[in-house]
């Protein structure tokens, strides 16, 4: 089974364990309609890509740990998209979960979402306790405080933000948690695998940067201008187009020399540099050449 194909049955479980038994409707509704239609999936297509570049023994807990990012990374667009945060409309081209369902379901739903995140984890445990338990951890401090993307949205509130930390959890932080715990599914240590999903973070904040300068809500799928109208630090104010072009291909290049040896590295390296490519928007890319 391909990685997209292991990723949308993934999902498909985790909207079923969550819509079973005498679940109440509308919260059942609300969780299935979070996660699909879904976006890109960058963040569980890396964290297999490294599974699969790592040996992917386990494959059923690299698509559990995939999957628990996943669910994670949706409740925080669930949670940013409310009123108290972004006040959006629409998400991924349909009205924001808040907008269709309302504040308190949204709430629901991303909480369990997060929990959901978890309970994925702990279902496949059985397959290797060890690296259920270190999986679970990485989750964890990369979801929460001090340096997880609640700690990113937490430096939205500060009259000084710390722009590093800021960018490094609220962007970073998953994409950390992609790579390292793509790694230990595999039964690889986590620590080296840190600073490619920190690059690829980085260069990820960056293209969305772009993004939010340069395309339209409707490109998008999501409000534009988000930044400007937030008051938010944008490497396109600070650099310029052509500058934010430049400094991510520059990001890029360190995310795949960071990348640890290992038996997939060059298959890796590929699909690293293709994925990424793919984040720049045309407008972007056409005023840099």
């Amino acid at each position: 089974m391909d990685i997209s194909a292991r990723i949308d049955a993934a999902i498909s479980r985790a909207i079923a364990e969550g819509q079973g038994g005498s679940a109440p409707p509308k919260l059942a509704s609300a969780l299935e309609y979070a996660l699909t239609p879904g976006g890109a999936r960058i963040r569980p297509t890396i964290c297999l890509n490294v599974a699969r570049a790592c040996g992917d023994d386990k494959p059923d807990l690299a698509d559990a740990a995939a999957i628990s990012i996943e669910l994670i990374h949706c409740a925080s667009l669930v949670h940013d998209d409310m009123p108290c945060f972004d006040d959006a409309d629409i998400r991924r081209g349909k009205p924001a979960l808040h907008k269709a369902y309302g504040e308190p379901l949204a709430l629901l739903t991303g909480d369990s979402l997060i929990v959901a995140g978890f309970e994925v984890l702990a279902r496949a445990a059985h397959d290797d306790c060890a690296r259920a338990v270190e999986l679970i951890r990485i989750l964890g401090q990369r979801t929460g405080m001090p340096c997880g993307i609640c700690a990113g949205q937490g430096w939205e509130s500060e009259e000084k933000i710390d722009l590093s930390a800021y960018h490094r959890a609220k962007t970073g932080a998953l994409f950390i948690a992609a790579t390292s715990m793509g790694a230990v599914a595999a039964g690889h240590e986590a620590e080296p695998w840190e600073e490619l999903g920190d690059r690829i973070g980085e260069a990820f904040q960056v293209a969305d940067d772009l993004k939010d300068a340069v395309l339209d809500a409707d490109a998008m799928g999501k409000p534009a201008g988000q930044d400007v109208t937030n008051g938010r630090p944008n490497a396109v104010a600070e650099l310029g187009v052509e500058g934010a072009v430049q400094r991510f291909r520059d990001i890029l290049s360190g995310a795949i020399s960071s990348i640890p040896s290992c038996q997939g590295e060059a298959a890796l390296a590929q699909m690293v540099q293709a994925m990424a490519e793919r984040l720049i928007p045309e407008p972007a890319r056409h005023a840099a050449e």
